[in-house]
Order: C-alpha cells, then sequence, then structure tokens
C-alpha cells in the first residue's frame, strides 16, 4: 500500500464533525466533513494551544480518482498528519 492509499484509508476511517485527538505529542481539534455521498471530504485542524493548523479538501472523482487540494500547503504536511494523527476514544462536548 503506498502512501496516498493508507492517507486515504486511514481518512475514510476519521469519524465526521469535531473531535480532539494527539498528533506528534500534541492536542488537536479536527473537524471532519463529508458531503454528496463521499464525493468531498473536507478537513480542518489547529492544534490546540499552539500555532500549527491543517485543511484541505479531497475530492473523489466518478472514475474513483482521488483529488487533493491542500489549503496553502504542501501534499505532504495534510499526508503526514491524516497517518499521523490518533482520535480521542473519549466523547466530544460542544458548547455551541
Amino acid at each position: 500500500m503506498d502512501s496516498m492509499d493508507a492517507f486515504l484509508a486511514k481518512l475514510d476511517r476519521l469519524p465526521e464533525g469535531f473531535g480532539n485527538g494527539l498528533y506528534e505529542g500534541m492536542t488537536w481539534g479536527v473537524t471532519v466533513n463529508r458531503s454528496g455521498g463521499g464525493a468531498r471530504v473536507w478537513l480542518y485542524g489547529e492544534e490546540l494551544g499552539g500555532p500549527d493548523r491543517v485543511s484541505f479538501n479531497l475530492y473523489r472523482t466518478q472514475g474513483g480518482k482521488a483529488l487533493l487540494k491542500p489549503c496553502e500547503m504542501p501534499d505532504e504536511k495534510v499526508i503526514a498528519f491524516v497517518l499521523g494523527y490518533e482520535p480521542s476514544a473519549l466523547p466530544n462536548h460542544s458548547t455551541r
């Protein structure tokens, strides 16, 4: 399995909505939205208490091709994030 296949498999397993988790030992808040029957996946994450961010859209074509569109960062950064991010097993509570 190449890194893109591993990235897609891990992305598919991330829970939809907002959640907390760990990446490189730091706590992150991450939101995942899926639309169009999975044709588009949007992820936004930020390091809680830190400066780092990650954001991208992923589009799946009818032919099965995945088009990764990071938001002003390299593909490698978002792939590494998704592969290394571990969502918390604890339920998240929104105050909104």
